[in-house]
């Protein structure tokens, strides 16, 4: 049976043969979502090929490479309750997307929902899962999951509604990590993040990426969320702690540099959280100095 609840938004970047099994996939479910696409800047033919193979796939061509904001600019265009993220080498399992949809019909006061991660070809976890599924953070009763302090934006389902009162993803922030941020003002907000393990996404990780550029701006983004909303204490042992464990080598430097270089715009934007979310972030403080899958290589 279709399902109308949900619209799922796919950010891209020259990698056309990855989209189009993506945009395969999806239109497989039964849920038959609407699907937006945001092509940033892609050179390839990104678009064309789009047009033609999936020509009832919405698609959008901002004409620059606009990172995560991409997808800002999808739900603007969004008419469901719900939005489901994916990227253009990830793909939602048959029912998933129902599966969220109904999660958040029944609890009202989640708002977001995250999947199982399976990398493919080999069907196996992500390592992610685990910490996801173990997740410290405290949670009242009624939360049908694990409560998380952030979320995986190619694995979440989120209320359209309470993305956008958030802000969406900060254009500053672009890619690397730019989750954490949103996930806290939403918490911030009032709204409970969850993991659902019964739902599932498929990553086939794409070979077009680099690696370390990726790494820098995610150590720029976790460097600029923790100044913008930890309170001085938590910011600097997490600083300290960043500083002492990423590689040694010109990425991480320009990454330190580039966040310090920011500083009077942190400053003018500060606005530390709520005690009572800070007290979530900091009953994550012992997994993230023990995790594997949220350290910085590449």
């Amino acid at each position: 049976m279709t399902d109308a609840r949900t619209t799922v938004v796919v950010i891209t970047h020259n990698r056309r043969p990855e989209l189009l099994r993506t945009l395969d996939r999806l239109a497989e479910l039964s849920e038959q979502p609407p699907v937006i696409v945001t092509d940033n800047g892609s050179t390839d033919g990104t678009a064309t090929a789009v047009a033609r193979h999936h020509p009832g796939v919405r698609l959008l061509r901002p004409g620059r490479n606009l990172g995560a904001v991409g997808r800002n600019l999808a739900v603007r265009r969004v008419t469901t309750p719900y939005v489901a993220f994916c990227d253009d080498d990830s793909w939602w399992a048959p029912g998933s997307l129902a599966g969220a949809a109904d999660l958040l019909d029944r609890y009202p006061a989640v708002g977001s929902v995250t999947a199982r991660i399976l990398v493919e070809p080999d069907g196996t976890e992500d390592p992610i899962v685990e910490e996801l599924r173990d997740s410290p953070v405290p949670r009242p009763d009624w939360l049908p999951g694990p409560a998380l302090g952030s979320f995986l934006a190619a694995a979440t389902v989120l209320r359209t509604d309470a993305f956008r009162a958030a802000g969406g993803f900060h254009p500053r922030l672009w890619l690397g990590g730019e989750e954490e941020l949103l996930a806290a003002d939403l918490a911030a907000n009032g709204w409970w993040l969850t993991y659902a393990d019964h739902l599932t996404i498929h990553h086939q990780p794409s070979g077009v990426r680099d690696s370390t550029v990726r790494r820098a701006q995610g150590i720029r983004n976790t460097l600029w969320f923790t100044w913008l909303r930890r309170p001085v204490g938590p910011a600097l042992r997490r600083t300290l702690h960043l500083a002492r464990t990423v590689p040694r080598d010109t990425a991480s430097l320009r990454a330190f540099a580039q966040a310090t270089a920011a500083l009077p715009w942190v400053l003018r934007e500060r606005r530390v959280l709520p005690p009572e979310i800070e007290a979530r972030l900091r009953s994550l403080e012992p997994a993230q100095r023990d995790s594997t899958a949220r350290s910085y290589t590449g």
